[in-house]
């Protein structure tokens, strides 16, 4: 064997020792992704969807929805506040709603990586003096692709159920319940079947991006919408209000 093979089979081995008692990494991990986000340089920083789902599950922040109320009663994700004022008065409306406290968490969105309307809202509210916003600026479009539940209020749901046809409305309650009346058109789904899987829901298998609204009692319809959640149906929404109110309004 000559020196320099002997070199390099020596070399060769000290990397493999190396690399297998290395503690860290060379290579970060990729992120999955519900830990994405754009990666955009700004003055906010960005949450993914992992994030954000944490932020909700454990209230650490208020999460604003930057748009339209109409596009809010529409879908929205759900423990989400609406701004609802117009753009010279929105920096007045987040002061009161955190009453003064500029280090209030805050974590904005609106209509996925295109949409202005947080990143617009995120710098002003910055040179404003509040000091801890965030963005979840792939908004509602991703979140509903990743599956997230997205809520629907009450003028939302009247304004589907106006113009249009091809929407799916799913009554959630008890046999007993559906029995005694139901909104028309409306497909019995009652929640503990669906979600055990003793029923089946009466879906397209052409279109799985047809509108579906379930509705009955918010707390059903919620655990509905997030078993379908898992599903590859990407515009479902759930009223999180009782169908005495709902069927009142649709009268």
């Amino acid at each position: 064997m000559t020196g320099t093979s002997s070199l390099s089979s020596w070399l060769s081995f000290a990397v493999a020792v190396a690399l297998a008692l290395c503690p860290v990494p060379l290579r970060a991990e990729t992120p999955n992704i519900f830990q994405a986000t754009l990666g955009e340089a700004g003055k906010t920083a960005e949450v993914s969807t992992e994030q954000m789902r944490q932020i909700l599950a454990d209230r650490s922040a208020i999460v604003l929805d930057t748009r339209s109320r109409a596009e809010f009663d529409a879908g929205h994700i759900p423990g989400a506040v609406s701004l609802a004022a117009a753009p010279s008065e929105q920096i007045a409306a987040v002061t009161t709603l955190v009453s003064g406290d500029k280090a209030k968490a805050l974590v904005l969105y609106c209509n996925g990586p295109y949409c202005q309307a947080s990143r617009r809202l995120g710098e002003q509210l910055k040179d404003s003096g509040f000091s801890n916003v965030r963005r979840y600026q792939l908004g509602i479009p991703v979140w509903r692709a990743l599956g997230g539940p997205v809520a629907v209020e009450l003028a939302g749901v009247k304004r589907v159920f106006g113009i249009d046809r091809t929407a799916i409305f799913f009554d959630v309650r008890s046999g007993a319940e559906f029995a005694t009346g139901t909104l028309p058109g409306a497909i019995h789904a009652p929640a503990d079947d669906i979600v055990s899987g003793k029923a089946k829901m009466a879906l397209p298998e052409d279109d799985f991006n047809r509108r579906i609204i379930l509705f009955g009692d918010g707390a059903h319809a919620r655990k509905v919408a997030d078993f379908m959640g898992k599903r590859p149906r990407h515009n479902v929404s759930y009223y999180a209000g009782d169908y005495a109110a709902l069927a009142e309004a649709l009268k």
